[in-house]
């Protein structure tokens, strides 16, 4: 069975419009342990992502190069533990390069109750993680996460192989899988899936994938907080976020040359027109 295609109008139905009882909370709480030494501007490209996207709070632990580079970014970010509604994780990380105490303070993400987004450097971590789990890896990924599973290594390169792929790696850990490509395609337990097309070639540079995960953190958070916190809601929020980012791709590419080349925090700082332009056509 071949996955409908995630709308506009299905991302609209998604996103959280805030209103005048809403607080900072209230909107959603988003946490990031992402970026590195080596890769500090990935949490800053991640952290700038969930801000533009429209949560209501970005906490950021990471790193202290990686810290002081988002502060210069972004000074609201808050970089003290405390409560989340969602976690983004691995983001510009390298598993050969962790440490025990980090593997721990990730484990103890993955086996709490809060979802969690998880990129790169801890796809490793996810068989056996208890937490609600979105994974967002592109081809390579996938399939190490899928040898990692017990699964065969399967080389799908069209749509509806890879789909099935999707499919089988949601079954076999119990999340949903955000499988990166030109099509993305987004599968939950259950038979859940869709296909987003809403990007653009010049998205494939580096960093935009640390943009896709601040966006579905916050994403995310939001719907938490607004009481959506099942695994097909999770899989909406994933598709919404593919939307979401690709979209800005499209426009950051548009609005440079009339359709030429973009960089990571390009995509990032369109954000804010496109979530206003869904918000404002789920009421038109």
């Amino acid at each position: 069975m071949t996955a409908k295609d995630w709308s506009g109008l299905d991302a609209a139905r998604v996103l959280r419009r805030p209103t005048a009882d809403d607080d900072k909370y209230s909107r959603g709480v988003v946490g990031l342990r992402t970026g590195s030494s080596r890769y500090p501007g990935a949490a800053v490209l991640g952290v700038e992502a969930a801000w533009r996207t429209g949560t209501g709070m970005v906490r950021y632990l990471g790193p202290e190069r990686a810290q002081d580079l988002v502060l210069q970014r972004r000074p609201e970010t808050v970089t003290a533990d405390g409560r989340v509604q969602a976690w983004v994780i691995g983001s510009g990380t390298d598993a050969a390069e962790r440490g025990s105490s980090e593997t721990a303070a990730l484990r103890g993400i993955l086996n709490a109750d809060v979802p969690v987004v998880v990129d790169a450097g801890a796809l490793d971590l996810v068989p056996g993680a208890s937490a609600p789990v979105i994974v967002t890896p592109h081809a390579r990924e996938l399939t190490r996460l899928r040898e990692a599973l017990g699964l065969k290594s399967d080389d799908a390169r069209d749509d509806d192989a890879r789909e099935a792929v999707a499919r089988e790696t949601a079954e076999a850990f119990g999340g949903v899988v955000l499988s990166k490509g030109a099509v993305t395609i987004v599968a939950a337990p259950g038979g859940w899936s869709r296909r987003v097309s809403a990007g653009t070639p010049w998205l494939a540079t580096a960093g935009t994938g640390d943009v896709l995960g601040g966006v579905l953190g916050a994403i995310t958070a939001g719907a938490v907080a607004a009481g959506r916190t099942g695994m097909d809601d999770l899989a909406a929020c994933a598709a919404t976020a593919a939307w979401v980012h690709g979209r800005a791709g499209s426009v950051a590419s548009l609005s440079r040359g009339g359709g030429g080349p973009v960089a990571a925090l390009d995509v990032a700082e369109a954000l804010p027109g496109v979530v206003a332009a869904l918000l404002e056509d789920s009421i038109a």
